[in-house]
């Protein structure tokens, strides 16, 4: 099969199982995020891909054939760790042309491959400037034109955004979408910001305690969580029991929710249901009774806390929808059962 493909991969540390059987399947110039809490086994995940660890067991396929026992200097692939590991003592131009150095190419190709590389990443005329004399985003662009530079099938990156401050981070999440869109090459990113893996990625991975829990493009990860675990951990979400009656009716907190059904042999279940998608209105009706205990004005986004059955619900509104409401208020809370996922407790 054409692309990479992860077969049955696991690696333990001696007791401890670190991946746990992942397998995935990515096509050729995919955009991934590896996504997850510390400790859940993405960084060693990308390391078995790059060749810097060896499987347990599994099998790791790039078009076809087994790269699991070639080394990494022959896998062609790009990586760039969270340190960057830039050559303090060498220039931005020879810090990019290094990987080209060490293959024996002459000085004119290493300087023809590290103009065209450092005007891909908009840094024209930087080729003499010291290393230390960079900004953080320009070394991260260093950083990425170097693991470029012999034009990888894979390119690989361990958290590269995470040293950066908010601001720069989110034009840097845009600059290397963009770059990896022109380029085309299968990329990799491990990140446990759930907002870059959005911003970025074809294809997002959620790992949590070494297994992947779902593989999928964001909005589906978003919108379709497999677990309550993933629905929790992307974004922002409620999560509520859901209960099933002998007649088949769904309740969320004592009220039934018209048109939501949970599983055949189901009588428990997990409701998740996004802020954005809860309505506050009057008490009454199918709605579910509850008092306001907090709201926060962001700006952009208002978000109201409502305090119901031992719960606390959030709803998130535009300020031209802003709820008319106030902390001790009592509200209604109406959750639509076409936005409400079903998930097994």
């Amino acid at each position: 099969m054409s692309g990479l493909v992860l077969k049955d991969i696991t690696k333990s540390f001696g007791n401890f199982t670190a991946v746990d059987t992942a397998n995935l399947s990515v096509p050729h110039g995919k955009f991934v995020c590896l996504l997850g809490p510390s400790g859940c086994g993405k960084t060693t995940l990308l390391r078995m891909i790059a060749g810097l660890e060896d499987p347990s067991s599994g099998a790791i396929l790039l078009d076809g054939t087994d790269i699991t026992p070639v080394p990494t200097h022959k896998r062609n692939l790009g990586m760039v760790f969270q340190s960057l590991a830039l050559f303090p003592h060498l220039t931005v131009g020879d810090n990019i042309a290094y990987p080209l150095r060490i293959r024996g190419a002459s000085r004119e190709e290493q300087k023809k491959r590290s103009d065209e590389l450092l005007k891909l990443i908009h840094l024209p005329g930087f080729a003499d400037r010291p290393v230390a004399k960079l900004s953080g985003g320009q070394r991260q662009r260093v950083a990425i034109a170097r693991a470029l530079a012999l034009s990888p099938k894979l390119f690989l990156l361990d958290e590269p955004l995470s040293a950066l401050d908010a601001k720069l981070r989110e034009a840097m999440q845009v600059e290397l979408r963009q770059l990896q869109q022109r380029l085309g090459i299968t990329t990799f990113v491990v990140t446990h910001d759930q907002r870059e893996a959005m911003t970025m990625a074809d294809l997002v991975v959620v790992m949590g305690n070494g297994k992947i829990l779902q593989a999928a493009p964001p909005i589906d990860i978003y919108r379709k969580p497999a677990d309550a675990f993933v629905a929790d951990f992307i974004g922002m979400t409620n999560l509520l029991d859901a209960e099933v009656d002998r007649a088949g009716r769904v309740s969320v907190l004592g009220q039934a929710i018209a048109g939501l059904t949970i599983p055949e042999g189901l009588t428990k279940a997990s409701v998740s249901i996004r802020p954005e998608d809860v309505h506050l209105g009057s008490v009454g009706g199918d709605a579910i009774s509850g008092t306001v205990i907090f709201v926060r004005d962001l700006g952009g986004t208002i978000e109201t806390f409502v305090e119901t059955g031992g719960k606390t619900i959030i709803a998130v509104a535009t300020p031209r929808e802003r709820p008319d409401v106030k902390a001790g208020q009592q509200v209604g809370v109406t959750l639509p059962a076409q936005s409400c996922v079903v998930l097994k407790s």
